[in-house]
């Protein structure tokens, strides 16, 4: 039996029932597989779900505000993620009267789509005869066929593109890429698989040569920033309090947060003290709290941030102030919303 049908084949008896995998619609399956980058099934899929009833066609998704999109994709992160999807959807409406493309060439276009994603609508969604190339592909083929190949390496996708291909059967590509990809993601998984119930046990290269724990091969590792983050909790005389958006480039862009003291390092409580008064010298400070229990650690995939919380009470009402139950309907990164949940809800 070859490569292809094996995998078929134990996909047929394997395979985990998802709701995308029942459906041929490619804005289903496009939206399945935005929310699936980087995360997993298990965190996705209440998402997942969570989108069809609030946009069950391109339309709806095309119609809704961004801070809608954003509040539905809290706590997923890469935010860029769904403001790519929110762009692609009016895209859609506006240039293909809301039909959602299904080839290729046509959804390699699309924003927020990449080489992996538009092979995995079209494959899905009308059979075309294109290979998926995920993180799970990479492993399975690396290991059965010994390819060692630096992942970090530019050239090494072409690589890897072309065994791909070459492996597609011509019929069932749809299957196919479905299959490799669940058996990447349940049975050769990244740390210790269990080769000795796997299919390929008798052919795999890495398992014949001991190498399975080495392969893939990646050596280039991203470099890590540390950011230290002070937030200013700032409550007016009518228990109204002080958010904005970020709309810089970088991370949580057009997600909200609470005024921000940003340093090199971890600042002291006299420098913080000093700061506040400098930036609310507008407002007559009545109290200025330290919550040390609220200091987190928040790993991105990129940064790690270091947050800490203070309370400003003011004597004043502000403008610009919101209500608890109003803050809670803005889209904020998931750390912060958590804090909200803890601080205001205890």
């Amino acid at each position: 039996m070859t490569f292809s049908n094996l995998l078929i084949h134990w996909y047929l008896q394997n395979k985990r029932d998802l709701p995308w995998r029942n459906t041929n619609d490619p804005y289903i399956i496009w939206l399945s597989e935005i929310i699936l980058q980087q995360t997993r099934v298990a965190q996705g899929l209440p998402y997942f779900n969570a989108f069809v009833n609030a946009f069950p066609t391109v339309f709806d998704l095309a119609n809704a505000n961004e801070e809608q999109v954003l509040k539905l994709w809290q706590g997923l992160g890469y935010y860029s993620r769904a403001r790519n999807l929110h762009a692609t959807a009016k895209y859609v409406v506006d240039e293909f009267n809301g039909i959602f493309p299904d080839d290729f060439n046509t959804l390699i276009k699309l924003k927020g789509i990449g080489d992996y994603t538009a092979a995995a609508i079209a494959s899905f969604a009308k059979n075309e005869k294109v290979a998926v190339l995920d993180g799970n592909v990479y492993r399975v083929l690396s290991r059965f066929f010994e390819v060692e190949n630096d992942l970090s390496e530019n050239s090494t996708k072409k690589v890897f593109q072309k065994l791909a291909q070459e492996l597609l059967p011509n019929d069932n590509t749809n299957t196919y890429n479905q299959a490799i990809m669940e058996f990447g993601a349940l049975q050769c998984v990244p740390k210790n698989p269990t080769c000795s119930s796997c299919i390929f046990n008798s052919n795999c290269a890495a398992l014949q040569k001991n190498k399975v724990h080495l392969l893939p091969i990646k050596s280039k590792k991203t470099k890590n920033t540390n950011r230290f983050f002070t937030y200013i909790i700032v409550e007016d005389s009518s228990n109204q309090y002080i958010v904005q958006q970020r709309t810089e480039k970088g991370i949580w862009q057009h997600l909200y947060e609470f005024p921000l003291l940003e340093s090199n390092d971890v600042l002291e409580e006299a420098s913080i003290k000093t700061q506040i008064l400098v930036q609310f010298s507008n407002v007559t400070v009545k109290e200025i709290t330290f919550i040390k229990s609220e200091t987190i650690v928040h790993k991105l995939s990129h940064q790690t941030l270091h947050i800490q919380f203070v309370k400003l009470k003011c004597m004043e009402k502000l403008n610009h102030g919101i209500s608890v139950e109003a803050l809670k309907k803005l889209p904020f990164p998931i750390v912060l919303y958590n804090f909200i949940e803890r601080f205001f809800y205890k």
